[in-house]
C-alpha cells in the first residue's frame, strides 16, 4: 500500500556528476538529489580521463552511483583503438551497469565519422558479450544510430537512446527495436517537440535523465544541471500526460530497473 506521505522514488539514468563543474559541491549535489527522491544515478563514461573520477564517486556512494563503461563518440579521434583497449580492459575486470555512453555525434565535427561507426559497432558487440544494455548518444545522427542498432539487433540487445529529441517516427523505430527513450530537461523547453512524442509513446518506453551538468530544465535553463532536477522533468511529463507525478516516478523507475537489471530500487 502506498502512503500519501511516502517520498517519490526517481532514477536519473544519465548524469555526469564526476564532471569538474561539481568539484566545489559534489557531496551537496548528491545529497540534494537524494533529498529530492533521486535514489539512483547512472554515470556514463566519456574516455580514459573520466574513469578515475567516475569510479571514485562509485566508491564513495555505492548505493546511489552506478558506473557505465564506454567511449563517447566526441572522444573518438586518431587514437580511438587505444581508447577502446582501455574500455575493454575495464569491462573485463569490473562490473558495470551498461556500455555507455557510445554512439555517433555529427554536430561538432564529421572528421572521424567512420571511426565513430567502427567504435560504436565494436562496443555494441562487447555489450552483447557481457549481456549489458547500451546507452546511446546520437546528436545530429539519430537515423544512422537507429540503423546501426537495427543491424545488430537479433533480439537480445537492449538499451536507451539518451537525450532523445527526435520526432514520433524516430521514436517508434526505437521502441520497435525494444529500446527506451531517455527524456531530459529539453522536454521543459518552449520549442521542444517532445510533447508529440510523449503523446504517441506509452510511458513503458520512457526513462528519466538529466545529462548533468548539461541541459538543465526550466527554470534553471542555461545554468548547471544536476540530478536533483529530475522531479522537474517528471513534473513536465506528468503535465503532458495528464497523470500524477507519482505515476511518472513509479513507471520510469521500474523501466530503469528493468533496463539496468536492478533487483531493488526503493530504499527501506
Amino acid at each position: 500500500m502506498t502512503h500519501q506521505n511516502q517520498p517519490l522514488n526517481f532514477t536519473d539514468t544519465h548524469s555526469h556528476l564526476y564532471d569538474g563543474r561539481f568539484d566545489s559541491d559534489r557531496e551537496a549535489a548528491i545529497q540534494r538529489a537524494i533529498d529530492a527522491g533521486v535514489n539512483r544515478m547512472y554515470l556514463p563514461n566519456c574516455d580514459h580521463s573520466t574513469i578515475a573520477p567516475m569510479m571514485d564517486m562509485v566508491q564513495r556512494w555505492p548505493e546511489h552511483c552506478f558506473p557505465m563503461m564506454g567511449l563517447h563518440p566526441c572522444y573518438v579521434k586518431e587514437d580511438y583503438k587505444k581508447e577502446l583497449d582501455t574500455v575493454a580492459g575495464w569491462l573485463q575486470r569490473a562490473p558495470f551497469a551498461a556500455v555507455g555512453e557510445i554512439g555517433l555525434d555529427y554536430y561538432w565535427d564529421k572528421t572521424f565519422v567512420a571511426e565513430q561507426k567502427d567504435a560504436f559497432g565494436i562496443q555494441i558487440d562487447w555489450a552483447l558479450q557481457y549481456a549489458l544494455p547500451i546507452v546511446i548518444h546520437t546528436r545530429e545522427s539519430i537515423q544512422d544510430g537507429i540503423d546501426l542498432v537495427r543491424s545488430k539487433q537479433k533480439g537480445d540487445l537492449t538499451g536507451v537512446f539518451h537525450c532523445f529529441s527526435g520526432d514520433v517516427a524516430e521514436a517508434r523505430q526505437i521502441v520497435d527495436l525494444g529500446f527506451l527513450l531517455g527524456i531530459g530537461g529539453v522536454v521543459t523547453y518552449k520549442k521542444s517537440t517532445l510533447a508529440e512524442v510523449l503523446d504517441a509513446i506509452p510511458m513503458e518506453h520512457i526513462v528519466l535523465e538529466t545529462d548533468a551538468p548539461y541541459l538543465a530544465p526550466v527554470p534553471y535553463r542555461g545554468r548547471r544541471n544536476e540530478s536533483s532536477y529530475i522531479p522537474l522533468i517528471a513534473g513536465k511529463i506528468a503535465e503532458l500526460k495528464q497523470c500524477p507525478v507519482a505515476e511518472i516516478a513509479r513507471i520510469t523507475t521500474a523501466n530503469a530497473d528493468r533496463l539496468f537489471k536492478t533487483t531493488k530500487s526503493t530504499p527501506e
